[in-house]
């Protein structure tokens, strides 16, 4: 059985190798006396497989084996392992076996003796003690083993003392620390070793450490030292190392390098301290409670939203009292762990109502379970609010369509926005250089009183934020320097440039009201004022745009329809032969596409002074036989207006002033809304009007305007045409000879200065290079005439053709067109002009197609102090279209050839001067000016000739 005390054998497992007796005995015995676990084989081959197969603590075995013997067993086993316990016994033991037996390491050697019950007992205790010393062993190397991994250990310096304290060794980390060779110093007592500083304190306190050693007790110290790295911090242990006796053997010295978590130690100080300060500073604050609401910890800076102290808060009660009963729910904080945001309202010390945010999360500090962080939003919540409001009020704007809907608009949604009752907006008016209240508040009137426009010279709080462009915030008006209101009970004010457009104004009659919030909110407000007011100046340009293009198409639209009826009238013009069909011609195509309802053309009788109609087209409704047209330029009809005055006449609206003639009440009746009266002239000369009328008022814009001023100068160029050409083909003539005091003519200005007689009889040209005509010169020499035409501005250029000291003919290149030139335009011909000192005499043949009047009025309004001294009605010679047709066939080189070398003297007989001098004035080879002789002679000939009448001739005996 097995006993109370337990013995090594019951925890061990034990080989029985034999089959001898006494080791059946011994292995009886252990299954009837302890819990080992035996296993008995016979063999040394059956003992090696088992090894193989199971872990044994000993092998016990006979000397006599039936394959070997136990000292070759014990041999085999020594090849594998040295530490496993074998007992080898025998019954014929001898000093022989017992020698082999220990060579070959057996552990211990039993004799076999009788009675065989004490060699079991002796077996049992010599395997028991076999087990306990391989125990001991296994023990002994696995510490040996330890300290040599430990002595080893890279990440700690070990030193290994002696009982004195002296180095017997050192590990290869702690030579590292230090430059100089460690077995140097090894028997040198250990505080006196390089490692240490070279100062008293710490030498002392590694002294102090092996004494604690010495005396078999365990110490710790720390030590800084200096190295390459910096400086380290070391935390040395002591450890003393006793022999079996308990006697001192050695003393181990480890190190463990502290530096890491020394720094750490006092950055978490640090961490500990700015904690504590931004605890005590920051606004939101910490609270923790038990389950039951009660206070664990209040953060020192509860008073930034609460008012109240930590120990106030205390002596509130449970949490509930500050931030309210059902906060959250206790399953939902289970669940979770934590709760975010929950928003919250709490009243403060001073009755204000605070917006929180409150986090609670599950927590085990002490006594505290719940923690809750309190952050104030109640500026956040109040900017949501306003900037929702600000929303609403850019809202409003998209929808305002005028500066003062605008304005209007600001003052009724300040207090929303900002919380604050007093507002204006004052809008520039650039006409004036003044701000103008557009819109203010009832508050800020019984605040600050009338409102007056403020002057943009910034000389006052309004004005200056708007010159400069610049806002301003007071926390107290009355401390600015540009208050022009002493009175004012605003105290806090706020004055925001609205761009070019103006002055946002708000305040308050309290002090310093303006913070962060409401001041980023009053700029925003104004930012998004000025915004909408630059839409609005946008929107508003982009409609006058609009109306403007608008103007511009219908206007383009109409000159397009005008000119089209203007293309055709030119056309119509040109083909026309007659003053009547010309008349015709216009009325009918500018009343032919509906545009204008009537149109005609009248002329003015001189003795009546009344415009008499010539022609007309349209629906006049019998207007023009219900009324006259007397010539003058106020209070008649628009037609004799023009007549009188010789000036567009426009009636924009004929119903505007009704009474103010009669003529209008006829034209009104007939639907005749408007009037345009159009002068006929061409070249100072009138043929009449050209009166329109439309079924509409102001049909008659600038652009129709102009045109029909135009087509009337076309009509009155065509009409001039008309008669140039009915003059050609008549053969009565009319000639008017006329008395001209005025000296603005060019040849009495030259006779005057010159004190001589000039006359024109022929020979004027118009070329690309200016006007010529050549003048004979009586009663003065040529060579004066000529110096004194050289300055005169009217006279480009004179040139001596012949002459001497008591006349000649010159030739003058004029500036201007001569007079010939413009009678011609008119279908008269300048026969003569005499100048001198007394005056000029005009010779003008009016051919039968022309009116002499048109030409008498032409001269009129040409010359002053004009006197028609003659006029007579002759017949043109037959030759007259001979003359025509032959200048016609003339070159303009040819002619003024031909001119110059006639008033030269060439032609006359004898000749006065050469062809070769002839050539040398014209500043051509004498070559070319016999060339065009000859072809002049040759074209006239021709003429003569060829294409005029037979001539008969008779000859007498």
């Amino acid at each position: 059985m097995p006993s109370d005390t337990r013995s090594i054998l019951d925890s061990s497992a034990i080989a029985a190798v034999g089959d001898t007796a006494w080791l059946t005995a011994y292995t009886d015995a252990l299954h009837e006396q302890f819990e080992t676990t035996v296993h008995h084989v016979s063999t040394a081959s059956d003992a090696h497989d088992l090894l193989r197969e199971s872990a044994i603590d000993c092998v016990v075995t006979d000397y006599a084996l039936p394959d070997t013997t136990g000292v070759d067993l014990v041999r085999s086993i020594r090849e594998t392992t040295v530490t496993l316990p074998v007992v080898l016994g025998t019954a014929d033991g001898t000093e022989a076996i017992a020698s082999t037996a220990i060579e070959a390491d057996v552990t211990d050697y039993i004799a076999v003796t009788d009675p065989l019950d004490e060699t079991v007992a002796d077996a049992l205790g010599r395997t028991e003690q076999a087990l306990r010393d391989a125990q001991r062993a296994r023990t002994q190397r696995e510490r040996a083993r330890q300290f040599d991994a430990t002595f080893h250990d890279t990440r700690s310096a070990t030193w290994v003392l002696d009982p004195d304290g002296a180095l017997e060794r050192v590990n290869q980390t702690a030579r590292d620390m230090v430059d100089v060779d460690a077995d140097v110093v090894v028997g040198d007592p250990f505080w006196t070793l390089p490692w240490w500083p070279d100062d008293d304190q710490p030498r002392s306190d590694v002294r102090r450490l092996v004494e604690t050693a010495k005396r078999g007790e365990f110490g710790h110290a720390v030590v800084t030292r200096q190295a390459v790295a910096g400086e380290r911090v070391l935390e040395l242990s002591v450890q003393p190392v006793t022999d079996e006796r308990g006697d001192l053997d050695s003393i181990i010295v480890d190190s463990v390098d502290i530096t890491d978590r020394v720094d750490l130690e006092r950055e978490l100080r640090q961490s500990e301290e700015l904690h504590r300060v931004t605890l005590n500073n920051m606004t939101d604050t910490v609270l923790m409670t038990d389950e039951d609401g009660e206070y664990t910890y209040v953060c020192p800076n509860v008073h930034f939203i609460f008012g109240y102290t930590a120990e106030e808060i205390r002596e509130l009660g449970t949490i509930e009292a500050l931030l309210g009963d059902d906060l959250f729910d206790r399953e939902d904080l289970a669940d979770d762990g934590v709760l975010k945001n929950i928003e919250t309202t709490a009243t403060d010390k001073a009755g204000r109502e605070h917006t929180l945010l409150v986090n609670v999360r599950e927590v085990s500090i002490q006594d505290g379970t719940l923690l809750y962080s309190c952050r104030d939003i109640t500026k956040r919540k109040q900017r949501e609010q306003a900037l929702a409001a600000l929303q609403e009020t850019a809202r409003d704007f998209l929808y305002a369509e005028t500066h003062q809907e605008i304005a209007q608009h600001v003052v009724d949604d300040a207090p929303a926005v900002l919380d604050l009752d007093a507002s204006a907006v004052y809008l520039f008016d650039a006409e004036d250089n003044h701000l103008q209240p557009a819109a203010y508040s009832q508050s800020m009137r019984d605040a600050h009183g009338p409102l007056p426009d403020v002057h943009a010279d910034g000389r006052d709080l309004t004005s200056h934020s708007f010159v400069e462009n610049e806002p301003q915030f007071f926390e107290d008006v009355h401390d600015a320097d540009r208050l022009t209101n002493p009175a004012t009970d605003l105290r806090s004010v706020a004055y925001i440039p609205l761009g070019n457009h103006g002055v946002f104004v708000a305040g308050s009659t309290e002090v310093g009201v303006f913070d962060d919030v409401t001041r980023e909110l009053a700029d925003l407000l104004a930012a998004t004022a000025e915004a909408a007011l630059d839409r609005v100046d946008r929107e508003s340009q982009l409609r006058e745009q609009d109306r403007e293009l608008q103007r511009q198409n219908d206007q383009l639209t109409t000159l397009n329809q005008i000119n089209e009826t203007i293309r055709e009238i030119d056309q119509a013009l040109v083909q026309s032969e007659t003053r009547e069909e010309i008349d015709h011609t216009v009325c009918e195509r500018l009343t032919a596409d509906g545009r204008f309802e009537f149109a005609w053309i009248g002329t003015v009788d001189s003795t009546t002074e009344v415009v008499t109609p010539q022609a007309w087209a349209g629906a006049d409704h019998g207007y023009l036989d219900a009324q006259s047209f007397p010539v003058a330029a106020d209070g008649v009809e628009p037609a004799g207006q023009s007549a009188a005055t010789g000036e567009v006449t426009l009636v924009s609206n004929v119903a505007a002033d009704l009474r103010a003639a009669a003529w209008r009440k006829a034209a009104i009746s007939r639907d005749l809304l408007s009037v345009l009266s159009v002068p006929l002239v061409y070249n100072d000369l009138s043929y009449g009007v050209l009166t329109v009328y439309a079924a509409s008022p102001d049909a008659f814009d600038d652009t129709v305007q102009t045109v029909l001023a135009e087509l009337g100068e076309t009509i009155a160029a065509a009409i001039s045409a008309s008669e140039r050409k009915r003059a050609l083909l008549t053969t009565s003539m009319t000639r008017l000879e006329y008395s001209v005091a005025d000296s603005s003519f060019v040849l009495a200005q030259l006779a005057q200065a010159a004190d001589c007689t000039l006359t024109y009889e022929g020979g004027v040209q118009q070329t690309a290079s200016g006007n010529y005509v050549f003048v004979t010169v009586a009663d003065a020499s040529v060579d004066a005439v000529v110096d004194v035409a050289a300055g005169l501005r009217m006279i480009e250029d004179v040139q001596r053709i012949r002459g001497g000291e008591t006349g000649g003919v010159v030739r003058l290149r004029l500036a201007a067109p001569f007079l010939a030139t413009e009678l011609a335009d008119h279908g008269a011909v300048l026969q003569s002009a005499t100048a001198s000192q007394a005056g000029t005499d005009l010779v003008i043949d009016v051919p039968g197609g022309v009116e002499a009047r048109t030409v008498t009025q032409f001269v009129t309004r040409r010359f002053d102090d004009v006197t028609l001294t003659a006029k007579q009605t002759r017949e043109q010679a037959s030759e007259h279209g001979f003359y025509a047709s032959v200048l016609d066939s003339l070159t303009d080189r040819q002619l003024e050839v031909l001119e110059t070398a006639y008033y030269s003297g060439f032609f006359e007989s004898p000749r006065t001067v050469t062809g070769e001098a002839v050539a040398e004035s014209l500043d051509i080879s004498p070559q070319a000016f016999y060339q065009h002789i000859r072809t002049v002679q040759r074209k006239l000939f021709a003429a003569l000739i060829d294409d005029h009448a037979p001539v008969v001739t008779h000859q007498t005996d």
